[in-house]
């Protein structure tokens, strides 16, 4: 069984940045698809980013490309996100998923797994 941890969120004030981290435990994920979703109150789960297996395959919503980075690193069993240029607008739940055979999808139902959540709030 695989578990995810997500860690890194917290409050950032309009223009700042934030890392977010995923900790995968109870099998390696070198094979896996991992993702990023963010969710907030009243609203379906919003793909974010993904990535492939070793890094170099990534996809991003329109909303934050640019802003925001995926990576991997599968020595470590993690996967991270980089958030910069962060607006009101970004705040949400985020959650880290991940699956084999997601090929690093933009559907929320093509990951198996998924971590508890961290919250990120961006005050104006």
């Amino acid at each position: 069984q695989v578990q995810l941890v997500e860690s890194g969120g917290g409050l950032v004030q309009a223009g700042g940045s934030l890392r977010l981290s995923c900790a995968a435990s109870g099998r390696s994920l070198s094979r896996y698809s991992m993702a990023w979703f963010r969710q907030t109150p009243g609203k379906e789960r919003e793909f974010v980013a993904a990535v492939g297996w070793f890094g170099g395959s990534t996809r991003y919503a329109d909303s934050v490309k640019g802003r925001f980075a995926i990576s991997r690193d599968n020595a470590k069993n993690t996967a991270s996100l980089q958030m910069n240029s962060l607006q009101p607008e970004d705040t949400a739940v985020y959650y880290c998923a991940a699956d084999q055979r997601a090929a690093y999808g933009m559907e929320a139902n093509e990951y198996r797994y998924w971590g508890q959540g961290t919250t990120v709030t961006v005050s104006s």
